[in-house]
């Protein structure tokens, strides 16, 4: 493994861990400020793109932009649904194990789009996760013994939004894998410029971004040495900000510089690594079943992926190897 994908591994668990911190701080001070944090995401990374990967505007696109268009609609979809998910009653650590459903929602759309056929292994694999996401589910909606049902109608609402930005992220997926294979492969060019295009969506949401804006304000403040006392929630934003960037980028190298296989268990392994710092760090309400489904949902990951099977195939070789220098 080469040393830039030794630091793409290093960018994921750093970056993406670092994340989940900053904005489980942020929605457990404000469920309602996903609006605010994914434009200031996308705004960060398009202006970062403008410098160093366009070289103000200079440097042309490898990939025609009209190619482009349909990714963006399909990204920004995805990544709205899901912080809005956290304004309808749904905890950090459920959506966290809903968005690790992913398999699934790729199954489907290979299935009925792209007539894919899978061995037994991998449909037994996808049974497992549904059923563990379907167990923590379950749980998390009854964890609250009085909740309404005008509280249940929403929460049902962001399990609604969670499942539709799930399929559009396996769609937009597929329409990816077209593109590179068409155009080659140029993931900062495309974070550059998916974050970019999608800015004119946040006009549909601009009261929400502005109502957060100015509820943030007058809130607990946070005393730095230069700039003196600022909102804790800026402090946040900042993080949570700066950490998506490093998050996403380390991903999109990964994904040229290791096989699908290496790719997935890494993000496997950060999701659960995030869901244990999750559960222990912000002492979320976790049972024995959420326990159960999460294994279910981590477990059928690797199986359909086949890692048990590689990590077996490797170790048998490793024996015969060790056999005959013997």
């Amino acid at each position: 493994m080469n040393i830039k994908a030794v630091k793409a591994i290093a960018g994921v668990f750093l970056g993406c861990m670092s994340n989940m911190v900053f904005l489980e701080l942020l929605v457990k001070n404000d469920p309602s400020i996903g609006s605010l944090t994914t434009f200031l995401q996308f705004a960060f990374i398009a202006a970062y793109g403008f410098i160093y990967i366009s070289k103000f505007g200079t440097v042309k696109a490898h990939i025609p932009i009209m190619e482009y268009v349909s990714l963006v609609i399909m990204f920004f979809l995805t990544n709205v649904m899901n912080n809005m998910a956290f304004d309808y009653k749904i905890p950090v650590p459920l959506h966290m194990i809903f968005r690790s459903g992913s398999l699934i929602a790729n199954m489907i759309m290979g299935i009925f789009i792209l007539n894919k056929t899978y061995t037994l292994l991998k449909y037994l694999s996808v049974l497992m996760i549904t059923i563990g996401i379907t167990i923590c589910t379950l749980l998390s909606s009854n964890q609250d013994s009085n909740q309404s049902p005008d509280n249940f109608f929403w929460w049902v609402i962001g399990i609604t939004l969670l499942t539709v930005a799930l399929l559009v992220s396996a769609r937009m997926g597929i329409s990816q894998e077209r593109i590179f294979k068409q155009y080659g492969k140029h993931p900062m060019e495309a974070l550059y410029y998916s974050h970019l295009f999608s800015l004119p969506g946040f006009i549909f949401v601009y009261n929400d971004i502005l109502k957060y804006f100015v509820n943030i304000m007058p809130g607990p403040q946070y005393t730095l040495p230069i700039l003196g006392d600022i909102p804790l929630q800026w402090v946040f934003l900042a993080g949570n900000v700066i950490t998506q960037f490093l998050c996403i980028s380390s991903v999109y190298t990964l994904t040229t510089e290791c096989t699908s296989l290496t790719v997935t268990l890494v993000l496997t392994l950060r999701k659960f690594t995030s869901l244990l710092l999750s559960i222990i760090y912000f002492r979320n309400p976790f049972t024995l079943g959420h326990w159960l489904g999460t294994f279910l949902v981590f477990g059928g990951t690797l199986i359909f992926t086949e890692v048990p099977q590689t990590v077996l195939v490797y170790l048998q070789s490793s024996k015969k190897s060790a056999k005959k220098v013997q």
